[in-house]
């Protein structure tokens, strides 16, 4: 009976009229899915097979008519179903959004290689795991996110849901349908207070078991916290600029670093000191306060301070920045030793492999005795 069906399929294939079509996909959808019938394995394979080849053969108003009926099949072939799912969002759509024939591996394939269209489709799923939530979150792209954030039947992770709240903080579309999901803890919520607007701090207060006056002091210390950001950064960038220029001016005298430094001033210190190394301020500063004393000894060399000069900074730091080994009395013995030993020439090359691997100095400190 399957074999006559099969070649009834086949003569329609080969029939290119509309009328023909229709009949073949008519056929097809039929065949799958009446629901009376079971098929043995070997038949399922052959309908597979034909299928692959004959939708290969239609147009694309074809294919999508084929998608929406198999859509809630649930005996169609899978592979049959992967390639409609894999077709132009137009064919696709249907199958993404209802087949429950497409695995979590499949749909992550989907995902990774088809367009955001796809994506979208897929995040109105009635279902989705975990898995298949990450990889919708991970392009990064805020229609899919806030369409994934709206389907309450998606299984999003604590650690993902953590993730979109702090993103929430810059993307104003992810902090409703955050708030309104079930799986939203407290204490996400609260983590929000502080960057939603005003309605939305009611609403949080109306759905969570929070205390306003926690809530409160929360928003207080978070303002504060950016002002004195603000505050830091200005400063930074005035003491970049200040830098810059006495360097461009042969200005930097080494003097005027310890003075700088004996006076609290330290956004302009490490602004010296990054002109003085030739590092960006942010590595500059990660060699200065390493834990061990190696890294400040290189950035000594290469400033081309003298002994006297880098013993007074020495100490300065470790009242002001102090080290894991700041109470050790040998620390500073040791940082001598080490800046007796270390030659500038040697000291540059450091810092250029430092530039490019910031944990060049690991190596370093197991073969001190070839820095030298």
């Amino acid at each position: 009976m399957i074999a006559t069906e099969v070649s009834k399929l086949i003569d329609l294939a080969r029939n290119r009229t509309p009328q023909g079509r229709s009949d073949l996909v008519a056929a097809i959808g039929d065949l799958i899915d009446e629901t009376d019938r079971r098929f043995s394995a070997q038949e399922l394979a052959l309908m597979s097979d034909i299928l692959k080849k004959l939708i290969n053969d239609v147009a694309g108003p074809i294919r999508r008519s084929l998608a929406k009926k198999l859509a809630h099949s649930r005996s169609a072939p899978a592979e049959v179903i992967e390639i409609l799912a894999n077709d132009e969002i137009e064919i696709a759509a249907a199958i993404l959004q209802h087949s429950e024939m497409l695995s979590d591996i499949a749909l992550i394939d989907i995902i990774r290689k088809r367009t955001r269209s796809h994506r979208l489709a897929i995040a109105m799923r009635k279902r989705l795991s975990s898995g298949v939530c990450d990889a919708l979150v991970e392009p990064n792209e805020p229609d899919v996110i806030k369409r994934l954030l709206k389907n309450h039947g998606a299984e999003i992770s604590q650690a993902t849901l953590a993730y979109l709240v702090d993103q929430s903080a810059a993307v104003d579309q992810f902090q409703e349908p955050l708030l309104r999901r079930h799986d939203l803890g407290a204490d996400l919520a609260k983590r929000m207070y502080v960057h939603v607007s005003a309605a939305l701090r009611d609403f949080i207060l109306a759905h969570y078991h929070i205390d306003r006056a926690e809530l409160d002091i929360t928003l207080a210390q978070a303002t504060t916290e950016a002002l004195e950001k603000a505050t830091s950064e200005s400063h930074g960038d005035a003491a970049q600029a200040l830098a810059e220029k006495l360097a461009h001016g042969n200005e930097l005298a080494h003097d005027l670093v310890v003075q700088t430094l004996r006076r609290g001033e330290i956004p302009l210190f490490e602004a010296m000191m990054s002109q003085l190394t030739t590092l960006p301020a942010e590595l500059a500063c990660r060699l200065m306060y390493e834990e061990e004393a190696d890294g400040f000894v290189i950035a000594a060399r290469v400033a081309g301070f003298d002994r006297s000069t880098f013993t007074t900074l020495f100490l300065l730091l470790q009242h002001i920045h102090p080290r894991g080994t700041a109470n050790d009395p040998q620390q500073l013995r040791r940082g001598l030793e080490l800046f007796d030993r270390l030659r500038p020439g040697t000291a540059r090359k450091v810092v250029a492999r430092y530039k490019i691997n910031p944990d060049f100095l690991r190596a370093l400190r197991q073969r001190p005795k070839t820095v030298s």
